[in-house]
């Protein structure tokens, strides 16, 4: 089997992947970029069909691209997206190869090039590379809890990023565990739709969508909430806290909150605990639930309340907005503490309990015990090898697109001073 040889290979053509191909392009170094499916392929696969960003086109700009001058405050839909990343490699004339997914990722002791097998197309073929940038996010593959196992065959069962619309089901009631963004996301649709939905919820924070005249996320821009390195934070938890409740729908204009879903005739539950056939223990923990998303989106509006005095911004006062009213007696919460699926016609459950990794793929030493990638700033214990688009890869911001900028030049950086100084160039 022949062997192609790059300096450089990224796994994922997503936002960061693409991002580190423009700017080593730039640089003038040969690489490959392997995507298992298409372009985006995240994008394509795991999105419902009213799927909106949650971030304003202006905040999803790639390196080399422009600021759209139609609609940059507007959200873009995952297909508009994806046209976008395509519109990209166009442009750029990156490297990308479609259908292509890495089998294995390995370096002998006594080589400085990893040797990379990848099914492209259902053939194999064998690359060899100096360096190697992993890009292929930490949301590959679908996660459901082991309890799930212990539903009634006859309750139909998918993951949120299987859920594409609320009538790809049978007809009745809807239980859907997981309040972080995509869990309240998928509860307004189906309720938009006239599904009756029961909401299993957690600890998850949310955010105002607009306050005193601006978007949520120019304001915490500004008082730089998302420049907070990973370093320096204290109490690990945050790292692994979820996404907000927050969506794009409605033009950027919705704000999205356990109250509101409520408010639509939503049964907002506490965590679940258990499941034997047909019966679902509850914890009765939704109050605190709600409590807390409350109290985190009181504390961001109370630190853009401090920048607005430091700098005595002219801004208009704090707009009327229902659906981030607190509940301050969580009358929003049900007290619930078993529900029975068939008594209330609930025939299916989504589970958005969010996605995992594997980088299984990687056959070398920098994966820890729970098989996540152990880096510093993206940078492996694997001279060569390096990690693009997780979050908090190295500030707050590194799981957004918006935050790709800082990421992906700094690694590409890292290839760059790697290459000038270890190996020369190699020819492929």
């Amino acid at each position: 089997m022949n062997t192609t040889r790059v300096e450089v290979i990224i796994v994922g053509a997503g936002h960061a992947g693409l991002s580190a191909s423009y700017l080593l392009k730039k640089a003038g170094l040969s690489h490959v970029v392997f995507e298992r499916g298409k372009t985006g392929e995240s994008w394509r696969s795991q999105r419902w069909n009213s799927f909106v960003l949650n971030t304003a086109n202006k905040l999803n700009v790639l390196p080399g691209a422009s600021i759209p001058e139609k609609n940059a405050d507007g959200f873009s839909t995952a297909k508009e997206f994806v046209t976008s990343l395509e519109e990209y490699v166009s442009t750029f004339q990156l490297p990308v190869v479609e259908n292509a997914t890495v089998l294995a990722i390995e370096k002998s002791a006594d080589s400085t090039l990893f040797q990379v097998t990848v099914s492209e197309n259902n053939r194999l073929r064998k690359y060899e590379s100096g360096q190697v940038i992993i890009a292929s996010g930490a949301a590959s593959e679908t996660t459901i809890p082991e309890l799930s196992k212990g539903i009634s065959p006859t309750i139909k069962q998918l993951h949120a990023g299987e859920y594409r619309h609320p009538g790809q089901f049978p007809e009745g009631a809807v239980l859907v565990v997981g309040s972080a963004q995509s869990g309240c996301q998928i509860t307004q649709d189906l309720a938009d739709a006239g599904r009756k939905v029961y909401l299993s919820t957690s600890k998850v924070a949310r955010l105002p969508r607009r306050y005193r005249g601006r978007d949520i996320l120019d304001w915490l821009i500004d008082a730089k909430f998302f420049d907070v390195r990973a370093e320096d934070i204290t109490d690990p938890a945050q790292l692994h806290m979820k996404a907000p409740q927050l969506t794009g729908v409605g033009e950027g204009k919705h704000t999205i909150s356990l109250q509101a879903l409520a408010k639509k005739g939503i049964t907002i539950l506490g965590k679940i605990e258990s499941i034997s056939e047909n019966t679902v223990s509850l914890v009765s923990n939704a109050s605190s639930h709600i409590q807390f998303a409350d109290g985190f989106s009181a504390h961001v509006k109370g630190m853009i309340d401090e920048v607005i005095a430091k700098h005595q911004l002219p801004v208009p006062a704090a707009e009327k907005d229902e659906a981030d009213a607190p509940d301050t007696d969580t009358s929003s919460a049900s007290l619930l503490t078993t529900l029975n699926l068939e008594e209330n016609n609930i025939g299916t459950i989504i589970w958005a309990t969010g996605f995992g990794c594997n980088f299984q793929y990687i056959k070398l030493p920098i994966l820890d015990k729970n098989g996540h990638p152990k880096h510093y700033n993206g940078i492996s214990e694997v001279n060569g090898l390096y990690f693009l688009g997780l979050p908090w890869l190295r500030f707050r911001k590194s799981g957004l697109i918006y935050g790709i900028h800082e990421d992906a030049a700094f690694i590409t950086g890292e290839v760059l001073q790697f290459t000038q100084k270890q190996i020369p160039h190699l020819v492929s």
